[in-house]
């Protein structure tokens, strides 16, 4: 293709020479506005190179605007975040903690045109130096990519996106533990359980009293280096018959129906009474609560299209949901069915405080699991029962491929399967425990 006239003149762009030596290369964008090389040249050769490329650049429609991509980052990245108002208020909140803590201030004041992937790698690279878990290093990753993909296919900022280094958004998380039926319905029964005792701080340490059975008050043998330990020895006294406890299962039936029927922490403290339809054995999903970084609780739709749903639980649950509804729920339809101890909505921190979590699932065995995983635990389950993938994302509320979210409209027979499975399995272990009242689950000693 020619380049330029007979008399020796460019058909694209000029090419002129500063008094450094250097060249200068400046073409007429499709804005109409002339654009420069961000760098001169050292020899007119690699100016008229420059000015080939731009051309054919604008010729595939593969040209980006160089005064655009001298934007910092960090300006960029805050914009993005801030234009995308459908984010759910807990993803705002964790993309502006990862851009300001994470990204910022390793890349902020580089301009988008001149970020490159050597950038991005020795960025990663001192992340991890730097202490950062794989895990948050891969999110923040991740959101560096989603911004700068923006860039490259919207904006039309850069021609490719520098965020390509192979595995660095894949985030390798430990294998959660998943309970048995007998574990879930044990748990339910220690949540309701508080021992009596106390801890007092001592010169030699943090002293132990705890009740017995008969009602007396005992010392225990020796001091603990902290407070944690102290507790958690407590727990476990209850847990071996030695130490008294009082009663109040408030949260048995919220243990439960977040494994069965496998909710999201913020699904299950959204519910209300008109929910709960117990004639029939189903649990309707319309709501979540998220709690913000302020600590406001806001109501909203559950986390993705399809966590919207109806769900069969257990028949096995309905005594422990009825007697529930009756004892601790106000009979209004539109009454949260599990409310905090002042009648608000439930915050999962005030929860973790009331039933000593972290010393329960010590006790029971499982140390460091957390309450979602009573929602792992309950997928797991269905699954035992020989559900299709598509059935229990339909139960689980998960989003999938399009094909997935129309063919759940036509699952609720297979879910109502799955929820058989499970009253098998939950009717198997009332059957092996010690007998209780008619339909009761009995927790496992």
């Amino acid at each position: 293709m020619a380049r330029g006239s007979k008399d020796g003149r460019r058909r694209f762009g000029l090419i002129r020479q500063l008094p450094s030596g250097r060249y200068q290369a400046s073409y007429l964008g499709p804005d109409g506005q002339r654009k420069y090389a961000p760098e001169t040249f050292a020899r007119k050769s690699e100016a008229d190179r420059f000015l080939n490329m731009t051309e054919v650049q604008l010729a595939r429609g593969d040209w980006t605007d160089p005064d655009r991509g001298k934007i910092k980052l960090a300006d960029y990245g805050e914009t993005w975040i801030a234009q995308r108002p459908n984010l759910r208020i807990r993803t705002r909140e964790l993309y502006a903690w990862l851009f300001e803590k994470h990204i910022k201030p390793g890349l902020g004041a580089i301009s988008l045109a001149k970020l490159s992937t050597s950038a991005v790698r020795e960025w990663r690279a001192g992340l991890i130096a730097a202490g950062v878990s794989e895990s948050t290093a891969a999110k923040a990753y991740r959101l560096l990519r989603a911004i700068l993909m923006t860039a490259v296919e919207e904006d039309g900022i850069l021609p490719r996106n520098p965020c390509r280094i192979k595995g660095a958004g894949t985030e390798k998380a430990p294998e959660r533990p998943v309970l048995n039926v007998a574990q879930v319905i044990a748990l339910a029964d220690l949540v309701g359980r508080r021992p009596v005792g106390n801890v007092h701080k001592k010169d030699d340490g943090y002293r132990l009293r705890y009740r017995e059975k008969d009602g007396l008050m005992r010392a225990f043998s020796r001091p603990f280096g902290t407070r944690a330990q102290a507790e958690r020895t407590l727990f476990q006294l209850m847990n071996d018959g030695r130490a008294d406890h009082t009663r109040d299962d408030r949260y048995r039936a919220l243990v439960l129906l977040a494994a069965f029927a496998s909710l999201r922490w913020g699904e299950v403290t959204a519910l209300h009474r008109q929910d709960l339809d117990l004639d029939n054995a189903t649990v309707r999903v319309r709501f979540a609560y998220t709690e913000q970084s302020n600590g406001t609780m806001v109501l909203g739709p559950p986390k993705s299209r399809a966590g919207v749903r109806t769900v069969n639980i257990p028949r096995s649950l309905i005594p422990d949901l009825r007697a529930h509804l009756d004892k601790y729920t106000e009979n209004r339809p539109d009454a949260l069915v599990f409310r905090g101890l002042k009648g608000g909505p439930l915050r999962r921190s005030n929860f973790n405080k009331a039933t000593r979590w972290v010393h329960l699932v010590a006790v029971l065995g499982v140390p460091g699991l957390h309450f979602h995983d009573l929602r792992h635990t309950g997928n797991m389950l269905a699954a035992a029962t020989g559900a299709t993938t598509k059935d229990l994302m339909r139960r689980m509320g998960q989003d999938s491929e399009r094909a997935a979210l129309i063919y759940q409209h036509a699952t609720n027979k297979a879910d109502q399967v799955i929820a058989q499975g499970l009253d098998v399995l939950l009717k198997a272990q009332r059957d092996d425990g010690d007998d209780g009242p008619a339909g009761a689950l009995v927790p496992v000693a």
